[in-house]
């Protein structure tokens, strides 16, 4: 098998659930340099699969490229610039390598299957995530409802969640009919390892909530980490809208982002 086959696999294999990795692949050169369209694999170990011809070019982007991966889940592509010493360069060398991480598609847990879980639904799977469904009531919790979702679970909010293998990569969102199966699903998960647990309500509704866990023994950081009410302050009324802000939410907490407008973070200034 050759090297561009074996890449290729493993490439696929990390997008169904593997490992990470991440792939360079130069996209300019000049002529007498590195091959044009030759890659370079990276595992999370260190370990390599492919070539951009050695030297201190590939020592380079091999590092690069593992810095990438340590950066997850923050960056996934990016473009880079170097000499053919394999310094860095911010702009005008004469190779130009491009780093692509693959990582397989993170949770998003949807507990609720009204009107703001379908948007959610739709909404988080365009957005990359592998969506669950989960409803105690058939009528919401059924493929025909929810197309876009790879899974869709009826049954006890708390037993189904659980049994739900909840990781480090897994998102959690407290949609449900109403505040009863929310605190009851919030209960099961609020200690678990999920990368993030949300919860809908009013600021006063969700205080009492929590207080009320607070007194009865549940560790007040795992509290804290809660994002209640959850979503971004876009103003949002609709269940559409409303489902954007929360994707937006954890896009940002997944990501790193800060929630402000890009035009107050990277301002324009005319003229300059």
């Amino acid at each position: 098998m050759s090297d561009a086959d074996s890449i290729a696999q493993e490439v696929l294999r990390a997008a169904r659930g593997g490992a990470p990795v991440a792939v360079a692949t130069v996209i300019r050169a000049p002529e007498g340099g590195p091959i044009l369209g030759a890659k370079l694999l990276v595992r999370t170990e260190g370990e390599r699969l492919g070539s951009l011809g050695g030297g201190a070019l590939e020592e380079a982007v091999a590092e690069d490229a593992q810095a990438a991966l340590d950066r997850l889940p923050r960056i996934q592509v990016e473009s880079l610039q170097y000499g053919a010493d394999g310094s860095r360069a911010k702009r005008g060398a004469d190779i130009e390598v491009m780093i692509e991480v693959t990582e397989s598609p993170v949770s998003l847990l949807i507990v609720g299957g009204g009107h703001i879980g379908q948007s959610l639904a739709a909404i988080g799977a365009e957005a990359g995530f592998s969506v669950a469904v989960l409803d105690d009531r058939e009528a919401f919790a059924n493929k025909e409802r929810f197309p876009s979702a790879d899974r869709v679970i009826c049954g006890d909010i708390t037993e189904e969640l659980e049994r739900y293998p909840i990781d480090g990569s897994t998102y959690i969102v407290l949609v449900s009919r109403g505040h009863k199966q929310d605190e009851a699903g919030l209960r099961t998960v609020v200690e678990s390892d999920a990368a993030f647990v949300g919860m809908i309500g009013s600021k006063r509704r969700v205080s009492t909530v929590l207080t009320h866990m607070a007194r009865e023994g549940i560790a007040r950081d795992a509290l804290e980490r809660v994002h209640t009410p959850i979503g971004l302050d876009i103003g949002a009324e609709t269940p559409e809208e409303i489902a954007v802000s929360i994707v937006a939410e954890i896009i940002a907490v997944r990501r790193g982002g800060s929630g402000a407008k890009m035009s107050d973070v990277r301002k324009v200034r005319i003229g300059e």
